[in-house]
């Protein structure tokens, strides 16, 4: 169905008629494994706002390990949206993205993924509206295309070897960030070290401890691992406080991630140069205008930006991608790899992956359209 910018006047007022949520459960191609948890699948929660006009906003919001990373999982993203969200936004202006989103903010504490998956369905909906990107929306695209990490975490050393080389061999990824934490830090550090040896210059290594160390532990670990080659480290250690003490102390990158609940946390760990290097996800800091403002503190603070994942699903994958594009500097690149671990597809038209980039589409919204009948397929019932 086309629509016409006259459906932004006042005399052609869109509001949202309906909320739909639904969750999607999808195999992954390998146990995923993190240092509080070990993925063997995939849940999304899909949110669908069915606007007066005709057109259709989606969203996603996504988690890792369900509840092992964090306080929200997509059950209970589902409950609150159709609970406390969808009475919310029902016979409201779906133009009005921002005041809409003020509201929800006044009115619900946290929830910061569910927020996010919702005013993505916004900004998607408001993009077939006006027929622009929702990365134009956003202020407008940068690149039109993103580096892409691939993180090894199956555990095993030579299993990791050989999946990072056939990475390399079709071209698809030529960064590889390690899932470690769960053994001993010189095992890590040992496993870490041999990845490194075998890719040698045609790769660069990194790791994620998912907050696993103490930072007596971290000490010992960033020194050894800056030794084996690896150029940077995303959330060591729990507290913040910690982290800024280990920043700077070793010839290696110290990337905040878990720290980073919005532009608040953001500001208070750029205060006291708490990170070389924020990885900013558009779930954790509460939606993608949200996501923005924590990239310009970041900016602000000469803190260099990375795009980092909750390993969304294709839609949160893509809303990420727009949200990246339109980032000043993104000097660490991206990990938008989430679908990639998938071994099923909910798309018409799948995302292009293709020498080492994930590219943006053009189309308006979010430019991707659902499978309905793949998606039907795999909904929880």
């Amino acid at each position: 169905m086309e629509h016409t910018t006259s459906s932004l006047t006042p005399a052609g007022r869109v509001t949202i008629d309906r909320v739909e949520t639904l969750l999607v459960d999808l195999p992954t191609i390998r146990p995923h494994q993190l240092s509080m948890a070990t993925m063997n699948g995939q849940t999304l929660m899909l949110v669908r706002l069915y606007c007066s006009d005709g057109t259709v906003g989606m969203g996603e919001g996504t988690t890792i390990g369900g509840l092992a990373y964090g306080a929200e999982s997509p059950e209970g993203m589902k409950l609150a949206i159709d609970t406390y969200f969808a009475p919310l936004l029902k016979g409201v202006d779906a133009n009005r993205v921002q005041a809409i989103m003020a509201t929800l903010n006044k009115a619900i504490r946290d929830n910061r993924f569910a927020k996010c998956a919702v005013e993505t369905a916004l900004y998607d909906a408001l993009g077939q509206r006006t027929g622009l990107a929702v990365s134009e929306l956003l202020g407008g695209r940068l690149r039109d295309r993103l580096p892409v990490a691939w993180t090894l975490a199956s555990g095993d050393t030579a299993k990791d070897i050989d999946e990072a080389e056939a990475m390399l061999e079709a071209r698809r990824h030529c960064v590889f960030k390690l899932k470690i934490g769960k053994r001993e830090v010189m095992k890590d550090v040992a496993h870490v070290a041999a990845i490194k040896r075998a890719l040698g210059d045609r790769a660069a290594v990194r790791v994620d401890v998912n907050m696993a160390w103490s930072e007596q532990q971290a000490r010992l670990g960033l020194a050894a691992l800056a030794d084996a080659g690896c150029e940077l480290a995303e959330q060591p250690v729990n507290r913040p406080e910690a982290l800024a003490r280990l920043t700077g102390r070793h010839p290696i990158a110290v990337m905040a991630d878990e720290s980073l609940v919005g532009p608040e946390s953001a500001f208070a760990l750029a205060r006291v140069a708490g990170a070389d290097v924020f990885a900013i996800k558009i779930e954790q800091s509460g939606g993608l205008r949200a996501a923005q403002e924590v990239a310009a503190i970041a900016d602000a603070a000469h803190i260099q930006l990375y795009g980092g994942t909750m390993l969304e699903g294709a839609i949160g994958t893509i809303a990420s991608a727009h949200v990246f594009s339109t980032f000043r500097e993104l000097q660490w690149g991206t990990e938008l790899f989430g679908p990639l671990l998938l071994t099923e597809e909910i798309l018409e038209t799948p995302l292009t992956y293709k020498d080492f980039h994930l590219e943006l589409p053009s189309g308006p919204g979010l430019g991707i359209k659902l499978d309905e009948d793949r998606v039907q397929r795999f909904r929880r019932t």
